[in-house]
């Protein structure tokens, strides 16, 4: 049985490359595929191509915004895959961004964790029952009904959480947590928070699976490696506040506040050299081939129960890079 291992798409590899991809990285003893959406892609219409090419992957959206998709919506494609793939999607949830959701879809941002917990109660219910009426703080459904019979009734839900008070509503609601950009030590603070976020509504936070994305680049030496990674760190702390934050909590303050500056201001090249090898390499998993095993082996002894592989690649190309971290991550 090989050791848990997933990689994740977020843009770069087109629908029919990632279906090619997912084949591959079965074939390889890979556990699961994830895609994100984002700018990528139809994620749910990828991952039911894939699930009609694969026979053993367990299928995830990692994750889909609970802001830009409405609730039943998204149960009725979760329901739609896990068909497909005769029982092997796992729903993956969370708030995104709001300088993504706001500026990119015109939906207004507010209460993301109340939001995401709505989202969750009401796709649980609608895959039971077939039906839902529901009145939340964020999402009110005044009746929608199946015209389908899922095939299961229960379809694992993980959330995407960063810090304390989302981890801890995960512990209360998910069976899986997906994290992003984690360091070594984030899986035991993580699994405390669950189990603080579980226990207050009688659920073992021990039972819920860590997993998380996880940046990578391959190269023949770990110096170049290191610099693949750059423009993806640079883009995710300058964009986002929230990875800023998450990372500037590593100890890297002052690189967090240097690439926010540059990237504020349209300087790409600057907030791309303030990324500190130290910085990839405490959020990342970047060298050699064998580097990379080993890298993903020691996130598994310290607490993540499901790794999952994150290349960066944008344009022409983007699906040879995939390939070349999948197989040289590959399970041994």
């Amino acid at each position: 049985m090989p050791q848990p291992l997933g990689f994740a798409v977020s843009g770069g590899p087109n629908a029919s490359e990632v279906v090619r991809l997912a084949r591959l990285a079965e074939d390889l003893g890979y556990t699961s595929a994830w895609v994100a959406e984002g700018h990528g892609g139809d994620q749910f219409a990828v991952l039911g191509a894939v699930a009609t090419a694969t026979e053993r992957l367990q299928l995830g959206t990692a994750i889909t915004s609970v802001f830009v998709r409405t609730a039943p919506t998204i149960a009725m494609a979760a329901a739609t895959v896990d068909q497909l793939s005769g029982g092997r999607f796992i729903l993956g949830v969370g708030s995104s961004h709001k300088v993504q959701v706001e500026p990119e879809h015109g939906v207004a941002y507010s209460k993301p964790i109340t939001r995401v917990r709505d989202t969750v109660s009401i796709c649980r219910a609608l895959l039971r029952d077939g039906r839902v009426s529901y009145r939340g703080e964020t999402v009110e459904i005044e009746n929608f009904d199946l015209w389908f019979q899922p095939l299961r009734a229960e379809i694992p839900i993980y959330a995407a959480g960063l810090f304390p008070k989302m981890v801890q509503a995960t512990g209360e609601i998910a069976d899986g947590i997906i994290l992003t950009r984690s360091s070594l030590t984030t899986p035991k603070t993580i699994r405390q928070q669950l189990i603080d976020g579980a226990k207050g509504v009688g659920r073992d936070g021990s039972q819920i699976k860590i997993t998380s994305l996880l940046p990578t680049a391959v190269a023949d030496t770990r110096a170049e490696a290191l610099d693949r990674c750059r423009p993806g760190l640079a883009m995710y702390a300058g964009f986002f506040p929230r990875y800023n934050k998450l990372m500037a909590s590593y100890g890297f303050e002052d690189e967090c506040a240097r690439i926010a500056e540059a990237w504020a201001r349209g300087d790409q090249k600057t907030a791309i050299a303030a990324v500190s090898d130290a910085m990839v390499d405490a959020t990342s998993v970047a060298g050699t081939p064998e580097e990379c095993r080993e890298k993903l082996q020691a996130y598994r002894e310290a607490g993540l129960d499901e790794p999952i592989i994150s290349p960066f690649a944008r344009g022409p190309g983007s699906a040879a890079i995939f390939e070349q971290a999948i197989r040289a991550c590959a399970p041994r």
